[in-house]
């Protein structure tokens, strides 16, 4: 579900679930401190879109045998296991004994592990690993439907292999819930609405204006059973906001959670190798006949697929913060105070960053971002 979407309906989520509402006592709500001796990187990640969604397929290149994985948009994350079993089931197919997985992010590291899980020998071939890998400027939460398709482009059969490969993921993520370093684990999130401003009589406001509809698919009602709701929210709190429902999403400290994934795949006989693919003919060097190509953005160069369109998207970092640990979303901004980063997004319209892949990080737009957090305190 593209972010944006999601705390937009988010405020109707109540009625989306049968999971029941945890009674608790409220633990102070600390402000998030925004100084800039705290900012320790400003990043920028292409988000690999494909209108007809995610590409899992099989294609014959030379003497390999190609299955395709990529395509995933603001999803990669969110659907990683669930489209590693469909990719995986495609490369044992022919019950190759090895595999070879090119791509080292989210992608690869789950489908290399689900392969060693089928019985496969596999050896993950990447120019570069973690923390460099685009995966890592991830925005952490789990949003199964962001930006991962176009609704006049999907075939007939996409929304139910779309719900598999979502609760598959949700099942596998929910078993690193827990885990020393907290690689996933479950994050209340707050969203708020200003309320509208004093100076400015009814008959004096603007029209309102439709934003652009982009056509995305949105498919979090088939996960109703399963998606916590979200519900006023009247406890003591340092909002500047006239409105604020709770609820609760499932984040992804992506450091820990990468490093989890290497560790379990090493582990598990795995191997890593350095390196780099420029063309399809290149992948005649590896030695294993089933390859599956998990190389997110990079597909588009390196399989010539104009299919892909980069969605750029910048976050500011901040260090982590002893007892803030929550998200908020306000109309334009979001903010996940993550154990391995805060993350500020300003995520700007459904077409923000549409087909731009400038990867240079925007100094400008960081720091509004920052005064706007700054702006959310009372």
């Amino acid at each position: 579900m593209d972010r944006r979407h999601l705390f937009r309906t988010g405020l109707a989520a109540a009625g989306l679930s049968a999971l029941p509402t945890l009674v608790r006592a409220d633990a102070p709500i600390i402000p998030i401190r925004v100084n800039a001796p705290d900012v320790f990187r400003t990043t920028v990640c292409l988000r690999p879109f494909r209108a007809a969604g995610p590409r899992i397929e099989t294609e014959v290149v030379g003497r390999k045998i190609v299955v395709h994985n990529y395509g995933h948009g603001g999803s990669g994350w969110s659907l990683s296991w669930g489209s590693a079993e469909a990719a995986v089931k495609l490369a044992m197919q022919s019950s190759p004994e090895k595999i070879a997985v090119i791509g080292a992010g989210a992608l690869g590291l789950t489908a290399a592990i689900t392969a060693q899980r089928a019985g496969a020998d596999v050896t993950i071939y990447a120019r570069e690993r973690f923390p460099f890998v685009r995966s890592a400027r991830a925005t952490g939460s789990w949003t199964p439907d962001s930006r991962i398709a176009k609704t006049a482009a999907v075939d007939a059969g996409f929304a139910d292999r779309w719900e598999r490969m979502a609760r598959t993921s949700l099942v596998l993520h929910r078993g690193f819930v827990g885990l020393g370093g907290n690689p996933v684990e479950w994050m209340d999130q707050y969203v708020l609405r200003k309320p509208p401003a004093p100076e400015l009589a009814p008959s004096s406001l603007p029209p309102a204006v439709e934003p652009e509809d982009p056509g995305f698919v949105y498919l979090e009602d088939r996960l109703r059973d399963v998606v916590p709701r979200f519900h006023a929210y009247t406890g003591v709190h340092p909002f500047n906001a006239g409105e604020i429902r709770r609820g609760t999403i499932m984040t992804f400290n992506v450091a820990s959670y990468c490093h989890q994934l290497e560790s379990d795949f090493l582990a598990a006989g795995g191997r890593f190798e350095a390196m780099e693919f420029h063309t399809p003919s290149d992948l005649s060097r590896l030695k294993e006949k089933v390859v599956v190509n998990c190389t997110g953005y990079g597909a588009r160069a390196l399989f010539r697929d104009e299919s892909i369109t980069p969605v750029r998207g910048q976050i500011v970092w901040l260090v982590p913060q002893a007892d803030v640990h929550y998200g908020l979303y306000i109309s334009g901004l979001l903010v996940l105070a993550r154990r391995d980063g805060i993350v500020v997004q300003a995520t700007g319209g459904e077409m923000s960053g549409w087909n731009d892949d400038n990867e240079t990080p925007d100094s400008i737009a960081a720091q509004a971002a920052l005064d706007r957090l700054k702006s959310i305190y009372a």
